[in-house]
């Protein structure tokens, strides 16, 4: 109807915007930098201001997270999160309290 009435052509593949992520990407996004914190550090007592550089996907995009923040939303969120996500983080050396 666009394209007829108002004479409109559909945006090429090229000029869509990307997909949204969702909220179980962003966890995930979030959690990956903090296993590499982890990894790295071997705790994950994040300073609350601190952000972590991580790369992703397939052209290697490097991505800011504000892991400090994130880490302690988690901590004050603990009984909301699911038992696998307490699980991922426990395995990962997040304490609790």
């Amino acid at each position: 109807m666009c394209e007829q009435v108002l004479g409109i052509e559909p945006a090429a593949e090229d000029e869509k915007p990307p997909p949204r992520r969702t909220q179980a990407d962003k966890w995930a996004m979030n959690f990956e930098a903090a296993k590499q914190f982890f990894e790295r550090e071997g705790h994950l007592r994040v300073p609350r201001k601190h952000v972590e550089r991580i790369v992703v996907g397939e052209d290697q995009e490097e991505r800011e997270h504000k892991l400090g923040a994130w880490i302690g939303n988690q901590r004050s969120r603990a009984v909301a999160l699911s038992p696998e996500r307490v699980e991922q983080l426990s395995v990962i050396g997040m304490r609790w309290s």
